[in-house]
């Protein structure tokens, strides 16, 4: 299987923000349509940086999520919440791990569990069923089932689905179906892309499939109104886990960019449109556009935004391009606003992948 590695980019927009609301704060009573969603994989496995969380590094997260700031949630209640246009609590939070590796069930569960948590755990079927070194096994995953953690689908190979023809991504996600309901007697209604990579192809494939939502890997807030099937996550690791960029994420608002250009996100090395012309519009009763800031994760220093021609009176469009081509691999861009709430800020990110 491939190895997973972040491309996580530049977050310095989280740096021009203010200081998180302190511990200890009174959680604001408000209805909200969002909500931040975290993901890890590794625990304490210091061996592999760029997908581990450090163990004292988690048991700071843990602390702070149980700090009275924020309501930790089942990942499923936020999805019907969202879907079905009902509120949420303002700072609704949900903790998710992808892959099954065994760190989870040793380390990451039992403290989430101690901390009287929900949790949901995506699961690629191949490393499990083949008894991979460092994986669960399905009896452990069954106990985390049985003891209120929620399954989800991560696929069968763990393969990008961005680069598998649509029959492959078919055939990949129909043997997963079937381990599911072999193994835990039902297939899960939440999917995660293997390392948050999809394209059109895919992203319709797994709608087709039946999936409630789909996740990937950039960083932003879940939001009404938004794809379903594009979903973002902020993840956590050794670089990326320390107790202010958490904070940040937990207290970001979500930037309600609508009609997002380009559609596809599956760029090829040397072709037109890459670097990709992200183009999108926000209502035009939205604060502080002026101030927006956008980074790409492959080259130091902002990014232009550029205001161009709306499609409606009341909405703003704008275009951000980076300078140059990203790289093979991942690349991303995350554009931040600033709000009249201290320490919060909206917060979008997209993900592109160039193969060659």
């Amino acid at each position: 299987m491939r190895k997973t590695t972040f491309r996580l980019g530049l977050l310095a927009a989280a740096s021009l923000a203010a200081a998180a609301l302190p511990v200890g704060a009174a959680l604001p009573v408000a209805a909200a349509e969002h909500a931040t969603i975290l993901m890890y994989h590794r625990f304490g496995e210091d061996r592999i940086p760029s997908t581990n969380i450090r163990l004292e590094q988690f048991e700071a997260h843990l602390a702070e999520l149980t700090s009275g700031q924020y309501r930790v949630l089942p990942l499923p209640e936020i999805v019907a919440k969202l879907k079905k246009g009902e509120p949420l609590p303002d700072r609704a939070v949900a903790l998710t791990a992808d892959d099954a590796y065994l760190s989870i069930a040793t380390e990451g569960w039992p403290r989430i569990k101690k901390a009287g948590l929900p949790f949901t755990l995506f699961v690629a079927t191949e490393p499990v069923t083949s008894k991979v070194k460092g994986y669960m096994t399905w009896d452990q995953v069954r106990r985390l089932r049985d003891e209120g953690v929620t399954i989800g689908a991560h696929s069968h190979t763990h393969f990008s689905y961005a680069t598998l023809k649509p029959d492959e991504v078919r055939a990949d996600l129909a043997t997963a179906a079937a381990l599911y309901q072999q193994e835990l007697g039902a297939v899960p209604a939440l999917f995660a892309y293997p390392f948050g990579e999809w394209n059109l192809a895919s992203r319709d494939i797994v709608e087709q499939a039946g999936f409630q939502v789909a996740f990937g890997q950039h960083s932003g807030v879940m939001q009404a109104g938004q794809d379903f099937f594009w979903q973002p996550r902020f993840p956590m690791n050794e670089t990326y886990g320390d107790i202010k960029r958490l904070r940040q994420a937990l207290n970001a608002l979500p930037f309600p960019a609508r009609d997002i250009e380009p559609r596809e996100v599956l760029l090829r090395q040397g072709q037109p449109g890459n670097p990709p012309a992200l183009r999108f519009s926000l209502p035009a009763n939205v604060k502080y556009q002026d101030r927006m800031t956008c980074y790409p994760s492959h080259q130091s220093g902002l990014i232009a935004v550029k205001g161009i021609p709306g499609k409606t009176a009341d909405e703003r469009r704008f275009e951000v391009k980076p300078a140059t081509p990203f790289p093979e691999g991942r690349g991303r861009i995350s554009c931040t606003l600033p709000t009249d709430e201290s320490g919060r800020f909206r917060w979008f990110g997209i993900q592109f992948l160039v193969v060659r």
